[in-house]
């Protein structure tokens, strides 16, 4: 068995910071390993530009058809793009001995792994969000819906990396954790599905969407506070064990 990769002065320094500083650090820490390791960056992307593009393969290029399915389609594939991602959120640093470091350290572990999670959508999350006009047009999607689906994205796309982050933790201590990470958090995920959809047919429909998007908002500021402590415990117990 080779040797574990020893850990970058710079990637330490993400782990032993105190307060805001740790938050900080730990955030640049993550996207320079991101930078690093191009692919963790470009796999979702490339699953969720792939799978929609088949579609119109499968289901046939008739437009209004596209259309109708298009919400749909789109967030069940950027769903399964986070889902694909969130296995590797604490790997590394669980392989290279970093999560250990990150439980003793004095900076605050919700601050942390709440940093983590922010790299995570800022790596996923939002390059879905920015490529969904692009994969819109492509399904056909009438353009009255494209600013609700770009808007949906972001919110949701951010509760999605809270919630995967969840099951990120508690599995992350297991070498085969991808199933039951799947188990985990697939049901958390269908409250955002349902109402992400619902914002961009409500405004391809012609109705305001404000509502349906509130409710994703509201989910996003329920996950930003609560789930980290839940990250926190996870970690906590995976490590332990």
């Amino acid at each position: 068995m080779s040797a574990p990769t020893p850990i970058p002065n710079e990637i330490q320094s993400g782990v032993i910071g105190s307060g805001g500083t740790g938050f900080v650090a730990t955030l640049r820490r993550d996207l320079l390993l991101a930078f690093r390791r191009r692919s963790d960056f470009f796999n979702p992307l490339a699953f969720f530009l792939i799978v929609c593009s088949l579609f119109p393969m499968g289901v046939g290029p008739d437009p209004k058809q596209l259309a109708l399915m298009a919400p749909g389609i789109m967030w069940v594939v950027a769903l399964l793009a986070c889902l694909l991602s969130s296995d590797t959120l604490f790997r590394s640093d669980f392989d290279d001995g970093s999560l250990e470091l990150m439980l003793l350290s004095p900076s605050s572990l919700y601050l942390q792994v709440l940093a983590k999670t922010l790299a995570h959508w800022l790596l996923t999350g939002f390059p879905l969000t920015v490529l969904s006009p692009l994969l819109a047009l492509l399904l056909q999607l009438p353009a009255s819906g494209t600013v609700a689906m770009m808007l949906a994205m972001a919110v949701g796309t951010a509760s999605l990396s809270f919630i995967g982050a969840i099951g990120a933790g508690l599995t992350v201590g297991l070498r085969k954790g991808g199933l039951l990470l799947s188990l985990i958090i697939l049901p958390l995920y269908v409250p955002v599905l349902i109402f992400g959809v619902g914002t961009v047919k409500a405004a391809v429909d012609g109705f305001n969407y404000i509502g349906p998007l509130a409710v994703l908002g509201a989910l996003l500021t329920l996950s930003a506070a609560l789930a980290p402590l839940a990250i926190a415990a996870g970690v906590r117990i995976s490590v332990d064990n």
